[in-house]
C-alpha cells in the first residue's frame, strides 16, 4: 500500500508542506490530502471580498529580504497566475524594485503633527536593559513579561511606539518573544523609523502567495478536501512512540473516519491566530467570541490530552484578554480622504509602511498599501487597513471602547485622529469600514514555558508533527509567515529523510557590521565614549 500523508489544515504551513513533500521529497501529489475546515486555503493569510460589499482583510504582513528566506525558497518554485515563465517570487521581487518603502509619517501625535523620529529616546536604563536582554539565556527569562524586564518609561519611548505596532507586542507579552524579535530583526533598528527594510507583496497575501500556490498543488493532484473539521486523532496503544491510527472527522457536516497506516504521516496544524473572528459592519459592531474555538484549537485539545510532550494549549487559548485586538479595512469609492492622507503623510500608496497614532487611547495604525490591493479592485475604489492593539479602551473621540463601535465610528475616531472631522460627512459617504475582532490574534506572544509550545516532531512521536505558530521552532520568531514554513519544512524533512539543511535563519546579532549600525542607532543622543564601551560590550571585545 501506497504510503499517505494527511495535512490537517490548510493554511500557508500545510501548503508549504505539500510543496517541500513534492518539490524535494518526489512524493506522488496525489497522496497528500489536505483537510480544510473552511471553503478556501489560506488560513490566517486572507484577502476577500469585493468592491460592492466591501473588502476585508483580518492581518498585514511586511516583509523583509533578510529574514524571510524560507518563505522566498517556497516562492521561488510556485509559477505565477499571470505568467508561467515566472515564479511568484519573480513578481515580488520585480514589484519592490518598482515600489519601495519609506515612510515619512511613522508617528503621528495628539495634535495631528508627525513627530521626529530620528532618535529612538532611549536613556541608559533603557540602553542597559536591552543590552542584558539580548545577553542572557531565554531560561533566565522565564516567563517574565516585557515590563517585568524593562522600566515604565520605556514605553513611553520612540522605539516603543515603532517596534510594538510593527510587530504587535504589547507589554504584557512574553519577555522571551521580544527577545527572539530583537535577535531575528536586530538589522531593522536602524531603519525602523521609515521601516525602508519593508518588502511587500504585489497584491493582498492571499492573491499574491495563497492562490498561486493552491492552484500549482492542484495541478499537481494534491487531494483537498474542504469544509472537513478534524474532531479527532486515535492513537495505537502500548506503542513506544506515539502513532496516529485514525482521524476522526466530520466532511460536509457527515462524520468520517479514515484510518491512518503505520507508515503514513500526519502533520496538523495547531492553534489559531484568527479563530473565532468576527465582523461587523459600517452600522454594526463585531461580537467578541469568548469561548469559540475552531478546529485547530479543539483538536489540539484532544490531542495534547494526558500527553505533556504535545504541548498546552491552555497556556494559550484560555487568555484572550491578552491576546485580542481590532483590525478594520477601509474601502472607499471616492479618493478625497486617499489623497488627503497622501498629502499629508508624504507617501504614495505602497511607500508609506504603518502610521502610528501614538497618543491615540486605541493606540491605532493604519497602512495604506498600493493600489489596487485585490485582483478583483476596480480603478474607482482604493482600500486601505488599520488596527489597535487596545481596543478595550475608549476612544480620543468616540467615546466608547472599539470593540462596542460599528465601522462608522472607527472611522470616525481615525478622522479625529488626523484632524479631519470637519470632512467627515462627506468622507463617510462614500465608505465602507469593516472591523473585526481577533480574540487570539497574538495568543502565540503569552508568556509561556519552554515545553508549553511541542516540538514540530515530538521525540515520542512516530508518524504525527505539529505545524504553525504554536509548534516550537528553537530562536525563531512566531508572527512570522516564514516560523509556519520552517516547521513544514522541518517536518517533511525529518519524516522524509531528506539530509539537506534546514534554510537557516538569518542571525544578523553575530553580524558587526549590523552592530555597529545598531549601536549607532541607540546612541545618537549620547556621546562618543559612551558609545564606544556599548559597542564593545555587544561585540564581545
Amino acid at each position: 500500500m501506497e504510503r499517505q500523508v494527511y495535512l490537517i489544515g490548510g493554511g500557508i504551513a500545510s501548503l508549504s508542506s505539500a510543496v517541500f513533500f513534492i518539490r524535494d521529497g518526489h512524493f506522488p501529489a496525489k497522496n497528500i490530502h489536505i483537510l480544510e475546515e473552511l471553503s478556501i486555503t489560506g488560513g490566517s493569510m486572507d484577502g476577500s471580498g469585493d468592491a460592492q460589499n466591501g473588502y476585508v482583510i483580518r492581518g498585514g504582513r511586511m516583509f523583509d529580504e533578510e529574514a524571510y528566506t524560507c518563505l522566498f525558497g517556497i516562492m521561488d518554485s510556485i509559477p505565477s497566475l499571470t505568467d508561467p515563465q515566472k515564479t511568484i517570487k519573480d513578481e515580488f521581487i520585480a514589484f519592490n524594485e518598482q515600489i519601495k518603502t519609506s515612510g515619512q509619517a511613522r508617528l503621528v501625535d495628539k495634535n495631528h503633527q508627525k513627530v521626529s523620529v530620528e532618535k529612538l529616546g532611549f536613556d541608559r536604563s533603557h540602553r542597559l536593559a536591552m543590552l542584558d536582554m539580548m545577553m542572557v539565556p531565554e531560561e533566565k527569562l522565564g516567563t517574565k513579561r516585557i515590563d517585568e524586564w524593562f522600566p515604565p518609561s520605556f514605553f513611553d519611548t520612540t522605539f516603543w511606539y515603532m517596534w510594538a505596532t510593527t510587530f504587535a507586542f504589547q507589554p504584557w507579552h512574553s519577555a522571551i518573544e521580544f527577545k527572539r524579535y530583537m535577535h531575528r530583526f536586530i538589522h531593522e533598528l536602524p531603519r525602523i523609523n521609515d521601516l525602508s527594510g519593508v518588502r511587500r507583496t504585489p497584491y493582498n497575501q492571499y492573491d499574491s502567495i495563497i492562490l498561486p500556490i493552491t492552484r500549482w498543488l492542484e495541478q499537481q493532484g494534491v487531494d483537498f478536501h474542504y469544509h472537513t473539521k478534524v474532531t479527532a486523532l486515535a492513537f495505537a496503544p502500548n506503542t513506544p512512540k506515539e502513532t496516529v491510527t485514525e482521524i476522526d472527522c466530520l466532511e460536509d457536516g457527515v462524520a468520517k473516519k479514515i484510518a491512518v497506516n503505520e507508515h503514513d504521516l500526519v502533520l496538523v496544524t495547531i492553534g489559531s491566530m484568527t479563530s473565532a473572528f468576527s465582523l461587523g459592519s459600517m452600522t454594526e459592531a463585531p461580537t467578541i467570541h469568548r469561548y469559540d474555538h475552531d478546529g485547530a484549537w479543539t483538536l489540539w485539545e484532544q490531542i495534547a490530552k494526558d500527553k505533556p510532550h504535545f504541548g498546552r494549549p491552555e497556556v494559550f487559548d484560555r487568555r484572550i484578554d491578552e491576546s485580542l485586538w481590532e483590525s478594520f479595512t477601509v474601502t472607499l469609492h471616492d479618493k478625497q480622504l486617499l489623497d488627503k492622507i497622501i498629502a499629508f503623510s508624504g507617501n504614495e500608496p505602497g511607500t508609506g509602511a504603518l502610521m502610528t497614532f501614538k497618543d491615540s487611547g486605541w493606540f491605532m495604525s493604519i497602512v495604506v498599501p498600493y493600489q489596487p490591493h485585490f485582483i478583483n479592485q476596480p480603478e474607482d475604489t482604493q482600500v486601505f487597513w488599520g488596527y489597535a492593539l487596545f481596543p478595550d479602551r475608549k476612544g480620543d473621540y468616540v467615546n466608547k471602547k472599539m470593540t462596542d463601535c460599528t465601522g462608522e465610528e472607527i472611522l470616525h475616531e481615525l478622522l479625529g485622529q488626523l484632524g479631519w472631522l470637519d470632512a467627515k460627512e462627506e468622507i463617510t459617504k462614500t465608505a465602507n469600514v469593516i472591523p473585526c475582532i481577533m480574540p487570539f490574534i497574538t495568543a502565540q506572544f503569552l508568556t509561556r514555558t519552554g515545553t508549553d509550545r511541542p516540538q514540530v516532531v515530538p521525540k515520542q512521536s512516530h508518524n504525527l508533527a505539529f505545524l504553525g505558530q504554536f509548534a516550537e521552532v528553537p530562536d525563531d520568531v512566531v508572527f512570522t509567515v516564514d516560523y509556519s514554513v520552517r516547521t513544514a519544512q522541518t517536518a517533511v524533512y525529518q519524516f522524509l529523510g531528506i539530509h539537506r539543511p534546514i534554510t537557516p535563519i538569518y542571525m544578523g546579532q553575530y553580524d558587526v557590521r549590523v552592530l555597529l549600525n545598531v549601536v549607532k542607532t541607540m546612541m545618537k543622543d549620547d556621546s562618543m565614549t559612551m558609545e564606544f564601551n556599548l559597542a564593545k560590550r555587544m561585540l564581545g571585545i
